[in-house]
């Protein structure tokens, strides 16, 4: 049962995954090409590369939370922060903001000749062509819904987000980035700090359609109701750890994608200045969908999130997010090679074109390229929250969710407060989220149940010693 794409185009990407997983996947694609699209084929081509065993031992890569903190460097498990009331209000509604601009910004640009490049041009060059031609350059502002580079050089916006353009920019429009803070938010609101990836499919099922979930999360979310409809709907199975990985697994070649590093912030807002605990809860979010890396991506966002509540270094941050993963897993790895970058490079351009030809091997919504480049931007920006966002955008790939991550991080960082107002107005404090509660309401408004989340979690912490 195919969900995001046809059958044969799944194998293809499958094909792709496995030999990420070190396996030796040689004839496979030919085979598939000569399948005549014929479905019994692709299912016997499908089985046979599950059953393909690594060339070398997955020891630096697991997939369980016990065995992934064993690998994991030393860190801040937790980060003291003697603010007010009213200083930690400000900072829940600046990682709120800031993620909604960010989003904003890059939501026009979620297309593909900004994600994978075109007519011979990497991505960040046409994004920086798009803003040239509407006078609109360096990036100071929302992306403008015309220029003159789509007559001069054939690159187009992303039709369907007319409403996140600098001209008409009112509000903050419905995104998967948006609509995943907020079932974050729901999620630590309904079951505190009890819940787990089967709460997780259960939420998916109550409040999101089929259509407003894509990759990873689309065959995640089909295998889930397999699971529920062969188990009579009769709640939790005895063998949910089991199900759980053919829920992630079957027919889903994503499952190292970004699709989980942009579920990690409505979570880790109520794990504010605690890291292990804001990872703890992105792991159990990644694992109904993602595996190795693709769970990484989400523990090293919500710990980077966490922590930027209570430290203000941007390298100091992402250090402590690479606290929370394996040390010598390939996302610690790339993230490392892209803070070296960011830390040996002056111009933004040369930043993102050094990211760009370092990552461009893997897919535009691959987890281990775009968290480089949010890692990149931060570390680059210094605590600019323009230049962050716009350098997080700028370099291409999937230019939305990365400009979300960046804006929350130095959001929660710097505060509402110190958000540059020719971001923030624009906003009119309004998010729309197509989920029940949340279309429209204030961004204010979830920040302070946030806040309220983060205290709650802190009493029944201090009730379990």
């Amino acid at each position: 049962m195919a969900g995001w794409t046809g059958l044969k185009d799944l194998l293809i990407a499958e094909v792709k995954q496995r030999s990420d997983e070190a396996c030796l996947v040689e004839g496979f694609l030919e085979r598939i090409e000569g399948s005549g699209d014929n479905q019994s084929e692709l299912m016997t081509i499908y089985a046979e590369l599950c059953a393909l065993e690594p060339m070398r031992a997955n020891i630096d890569e697991p997939d369980e939370l016990e065995e992934i903190r064993l690998l994991r460097p030393d860190g801040p498990r937790q980060l003291d922060s003697e603010l007010s009331h009213e200083q930690w209000s400000d900072k829940f509604y600046g990682a709120w903001l800031g993620r909604a601009i960010g989003c904003a910004l890059g939501k026009p640009l979620e297309g593909p000749d900004f994600m994978a490049g075109s007519h011979g041009r990497a991505g960040w060059e046409n994004v920086q062509l798009w803003f040239k031609g509407a006078d609109a350059w360096p990036i100071n502002g929302y992306t403008p819904g015309q220029s003159a580079a789509k007559d001069e050089f054939g690159i187009e916006l992303a039709s369907w987000c007319s409403a996140s353009t600098r001209e008409r920019i009112s509000y903050m429009e419905t995104d998967d980035d948006i609509r995943y803070t907020v079932l974050g938010l729901m999620m630590l609101e309904r079951k505190g700090l009890e819940w787990d990836s089967w709460d997780i499919g259960k939420l998916w099922h109550e409040v999101l359609s089929y259509s407003q979930v894509c990759t990873a999360e689309t065959q995640s979310y089909l295998n889930f109701a397999q699971v529920t409809y062969h188990h009579g709907g009769q709640g939790r199975p005895a063998d949910w750890a089991r199900k759980k990985n053919w829920v992630r697994t079957y027919l889903n070649p994503y499952r190292e994608f970004i699709g989980a590093q942009i579920r990690a912030d409505g979570l880790a807002y109520g794990a504010a200045g605690q890291p292990e605990l804001a990872a703890d809860f992105a792991w159990r979010d990644a694992s109904f969908s993602h595996v190795r890396n693709g769970i990484y991506g989400e523990m090293f966002a919500a710990a980077m999130i966490a922590a930027a509540f209570a430290e203000s270094n941007p390298l100091k941050i992402v250090e402590i997010g690479l606290s929370e993963i394996p040390a010598n897993c390939r996302l610690a790895q790339d993230v490392h090679k892209a803070v070296e970058i960011a830390q040996g490079t002056e111009d933004q351009l040369d930043l993102v074109a050094k990211i760009w030809e370092a990552f461009k091997h893997y897919d535009p919504v691959h987890t281990n390229n775009n968290a480089a480049l949010v890692a990149a931007s931060l570390v680059f920006a210094k605590g600019d929250f323009t230049k962050a966002i716009a350098t997080s955008v700028l370099g291409g790939w999937d230019t939305d969710c990365n400009g979300a991550t960046v804006g929350s991080i130095v959001g929660a960082s710097l505060g509402a407060k110190q958000l540059p107002g020719h971001w923030a107005e624009p906003l009119h404090d309004t998010l729309y989220a197509a989920v029940i509660g949340f279309h429209p309401i204030a961004i204010s408004e979830c920040a302070r149940r946030s806040h309220e989340v983060y205290l709650k979690l802190k009493q029944q912490q201090k009730a379990r010693r």
